[in-house]
């Protein structure tokens, strides 16, 4: 190897060791979805950037969506999805197949990957031992304050910490579908989002990382080179008032808001199809997406 590639190298990881050691036995809640579930190896180069921060101290929880699979696999059973402002219907034929695709498909896949990078995981849904805990969700429309129904979805009310520490404790990655069920064991369809921040407020994790199909926030939504880095949230709420924040991106940096307002000490919204953008945000001292702080 040549000198002067070895010592780049070495420059890497002597900028890494500070956030290593400041990282150490911290918990991040990382949320993968979107785009970066598509592709297998986007998928695996991931995992092993997760692997990598459980290896060097951290102490990672992966909770994940699946809104394309979903949609995909109501198609093949000739459903129609329906959507009631910007949420999917979840009547019960589409219960069944949201929680096949996102705790029966995606989630053991993840499971699987991750132990055959070298990795220990464990899944965690309403199949094996399911720590998310949830209510009927109810919106109400804002012109006529009439109750919206969404069928079988549901919003987060409670989480059991001590099932997922005792997993971390264990040395494992917890990896968790956006399902739920209430105390009558019914299941719910939950926003992956939400439910990523609010596992963050309940293990006060030090980060919340939301992976996107997008660099992060973006001054202007048709120009990636505008990405804004570093942001508080009186600015975010800013960008959301005026628009330059719009349409999904909303719900995710809500929840990002809603999990500072709870102590988390940061949220960063990364571009997951990026290799080793995890990496990169976490142990460099320049990432690479958007962090908002309080």
């Amino acid at each position: 190897m040549d000198d002067s590639v070895a010592i780049r190298k070495a420059d890497v990881l002597i900028e890494a060791l500070g956030w290593i050691r400041r990282f150490r036995d911290k918990i991040v809640v990382v949320k993968l979805g979107g785009s970066a579930l598509e592709d297998p190896q986007t998928v695996r180069n991931l995992l092993a950037d997760v692997i990598f921060m459980e290896t060097v101290g951290l102490r990672p929880v992966l909770i994940h969506g699946g809104g394309k699979a979903i949609t995909a696999a109501m198609k093949k059973a000739g459903l129609e999805p329906h959507w009631v402002k910007g949420r999917r219907f979840t009547d019960q034929a589409t219960l069944e197949i949201v929680t096949q695709v996102l705790a029966g498909e995606i989630c053991e896949g993840l499971v699987r990957d991750i132990n055959q990078l070298g990795g220990k995981a464990v899944a965690l849904s309403h199949l094996t031992r399911c720590c998310l805990f949830a209510e009927k969700l109810w919106l109400t429309d804002a012109e006529t304050g009439e109750k919206l129904d969404l069928g079988f979805v549901g919003e987060v009310t409670d989480i059991d910490d001590l099932l997922l520490l005792r997993t971390l404790q264990d040395g494992a990655i917890p990896v968790i579908p956006s399902v739920a069920i209430d105390r009558h064991g019914q299941k719910y369809n939950i926003n992956a989002d939400t439910a990523a921040a609010a596992l963050a407020r309940e293990l006060d994790a030090e980060k919340l990382i939301f992976l996107s199909d997008i660099p992060g926030i973006l001054a202007n939504k048709h120009e990636p080179s505008s990405l804004l880095t570093h942001l508080n949230e009186r600015r975010v709420r800013e960008l959301i008032a005026d628009g330059t924040i719009d349409s999904g991106m909303v719900p995710k940096v809500e929840a990002a808001l809603d999990a500072l307002q709870a102590k988390v000490k940061k949220v960063h919204i990364v571009d997951g199809r990026r290799p080793h953008s995890l990496l990169l945000e976490i142990y460099s001292d320049h990432g690479v997406g958007t962090e908002i702080v309080p």
